[in-house]
């Protein structure tokens, strides 16, 4: 039946190019964005999902940062690690030389007070970011166990359950460290070991690495070759020492490349959740492009159909 009060051809055209034109706008967004979920409106789940793993990808980029810091802090005590026991090497081959007889102990022990000197700015230097590990200064009958480990963050997590957590790699200053200000028998240089004097029968020194002097008078060839062996026992410490901090460094450069791939990951799940299939949207946009020119045509014509009724009344 045709009616001119009720053109229902015209009203269901209208009703399909609106729907084309919805599906278009929604079609030419996913587009100029690259997201078929960019509102909660769009998907509650994925777009809460895909937030939270954003704010999480943007943690892990701060422990990637922190994890550079703690690897510049690392690599600056194992170059200078390295470097005092080239030093000490030095040192250990001038006692050796001391001990041959007739040699002037005076004149290699200035060269062992610039070498000794030479350790001590190897070990004031090596900081970064305003932190020493191999020159500290610590009480150790005031200081903790805590206060004595740098703690380098390493990961963030994020639980079952939701919870989060921030982990860390620690480094106990007091196994590397060359010098402790506040603890001469701390530091791997201020370790003491005996020497025997000739002052009192049966009586022994202490010296050190930092404070051996072969220029006193009463320095015997028994107390060079004590200094040679606790010079030897320092330069072990120091090349365990520099192992485990090479050992740290390695970790630090495998979990560093770890959260890089799991940053990677966490895009790539989101953006399988959240992206557009470009492909397909542009199939799409170039089909309802077609719709909508099909539907502007049906209204058209579905509009002429009360025209064609006035026609009768002429």
């Amino acid at each position: 039946m045709s009616s001119i009060l009720t053109n229902t051809a015209s009203m269901t055209a209208l009703k399909t190019l609106q729907a084309t034109n919805n599906a278009l706008e929604t079609t030419q967004s996913r587009i100029s964005t690259g997201l078929k979920v960019q509102d909660a409106s769009d998907n509650a789940a994925y777009w809460s999902i895909a937030t939270t793993m954003r704010s999480d990808n943007k943690a892990l980029s701060t422990v990637q940062d922190a994890l550079g810091l703690g690897a510049a802090k690392s690599d600056i005590a194992y170059t200078g690690l390295n470097a005092a026991i080239d030093v000490v090497d030095q040192i250990k081959t001038k006692l050796v030389a001391a001990r041959e007889p007739g040699v002037d102990k005076s004149k290699i022990q200035a060269e062992l007070k610039e070498l000794q000197g030479q350790l001590t700015s190897i070990a004031t230097s090596s900081s970064f970011s305003g932190e020493n590990w191999l020159s500290i200064d610590h009480d150790s009958d005031t200081v903790t166990d805590t206060d004595l480990t740098k703690e380098i963050v390493s990961s963030f997590n994020r639980d079952a359950s939701g919870s989060v957590s921030v982990g860390t790699l620690e480094v106990n200053v007091t196994n590397v460290a060359l010098f402790n200000a506040n603890a001469a028998s701390d530091g791997l240089l201020d370790v003491d070991f005996d020497i025997d004097t000739e002052t009192v029968a049966g009586t022994k020194d202490q010296v050190s690495v930092a404070n051996l002097d072969i220029s006193l008078a009463t320095i015997t060839d028994a107390d060079i070759d004590a200094m040679i062996s606790g010079v030897d026992a320092a330069v072990s410490s120091m090349t365990s020492a520099a192992a485990n901090l090479g050992a740290t460094s390695s970790r630090i450069e495998m979990q560093n490349d770890f959260v890089g791939n799991l940053m990677d990951a966490i895009d790539r799940g989101v953006s399988a959740l959240v992206d557009a299939d470009m492909t397909a949207e542009s199939t799409r946009l170039s089909a309802l492009q077609t719709q909508q020119q099909l539907g502007i045509q049906s209204l058209s014509i579905a509009n002429q159909g009360a025209q064609s009724i006035l026609s009768l009344f002429r």
